[in-house]
């Protein structure tokens, strides 16, 4: 199996990506049809955690943080690293080190299906993660992986330069071919919850106003007075 990193990568247009991020994971995950999240054990170390960017990818072996050290040169400023394992790991495989290089480099955040150790410091840093597992098992670097590949992350399926978009909800990954696209998608979305709120803040039910009472009805529901 060859082993490589990719330098160069294509990336979606920023204005997009910045138009995802405000939009946040639970719209997006709606308006391209459900699809996308990442498993739900992937909760950010810290709750006001968000982020949005292109994937630079890492394949890594289990216990083994090599080929993050690896990606740190390809990444660009704006860039969200995802990295996954060959098999299942919870080891503490990336820490405040690691974050303080990154940042130099103006990643944005990190999506990690394995372990991540220094919570604190990388709260301090407000370095925003997403990881498995909190755990200051350490790790070695023995291993080859690669860089800038397609990966399955937590149950997804994630290319180089897809839209990567993180917050207390979780995680959504968007093709990059299909972000303008699914924004916009997400724009009408906003747009229909705004109108369904202002409803319902003037005492509106949204058993009616979305046509659910007649739903219910040809379900065999039915509305009665109990006798009391």
């Amino acid at each position: 199996m060859e082993h490589k990193v990719v330098r160069n990568i294509p990336r979606p247009n920023p204005d997009v990506v910045k138009t995802l991020g405000e939009q946040g994971v639970a719209t997006v995950h709606e308006a391209q049809g459900r699809i996308g999240l990442l498993a739900p054990y992937m909760r950010p170390i810290f709750n006001s955690a968000k982020v949005a960017g292109p994937a630079v990818t890492v394949s890594c072996q289990a216990g083994d943080n090599l080929m993050i050290h690896a990606a740190v040169e390809v990444c660009k400023p704006g860039d969200v690293l995802v990295v996954t394992c060959k098999s299942p790991s919870t080891d503490g495989m990336f820490g405040e080190l690691i974050a303080t290089s990154l940042m130099a480099r103006g990643v944005k955040g990190l999506i990690i299906d394995a372990g991540v150790r220094d919570v604190a410091d990388l709260t301090t840093m407000n370095f925003p993660v997403w990881s498995k597992a909190v755990h200051a098992h350490g790790t070695v670097k023995a291993t080859p992986g690669s860089v800038n590949v397609p990966v399955v992350c937590a149950g997804e399926t994630i290319y180089p330069g897809d839209v990567i978009i993180g917050d207390v909800d979780g995680v959504c990954v968007v093709r990059r071919q299909d972000a303008e696209a699914v924004a916009k998608s997400g724009e009408a979305r906003l747009e229909k919850e705004a109108s369904s709120r202002a409803k319902l803040k003037a005492g509106e039910l949204s058993l009616d106003f979305n046509k659910l009472r007649a739903k219910c009805v040809e379900l065999g529901v039915v509305w009665v007075d109990e006798d009391k």
